[in-house]
């Protein structure tokens, strides 16, 4: 992973961080989104599903791959020591 990629990431989960203290959603509950869904309620579906693309993002280019491939190796091993 790029130190760039790192920093975009990083950025990404502050902005995300910060985002969920809807602070000037408290008082209201107008506009209704669809006739009934309050802006709280719509504005945390939203960010759900951002939420969920950035721990997307996490797994998908910051995941430590080094960690896979030894766990697949210490299986290997311990299939062959069964034998």
């Amino acid at each position: 992973m790029t130190s760039r990629t790192k920093l975009l990431l990083t950025l990404l989960a502050i902005v995300v961080y910060l985002l969920h203290q809807d602070c000037w959603n408290w008082t209201k509950f107008e506009p209704l989104f669809f006739g009934f869904v309050p802006v709280g309620l719509a504005y945390h579906a939203v960010y759900s599903v951002l939420a969920s693309v950035l721990m997307w993002s996490l797994v998908k280019f910051a995941w430590p791959k080094h960690l896979d491939e030894l766990e697949a190796q210490e299986g290997k091993q311990s299939k062959e020591e069964a034998k």
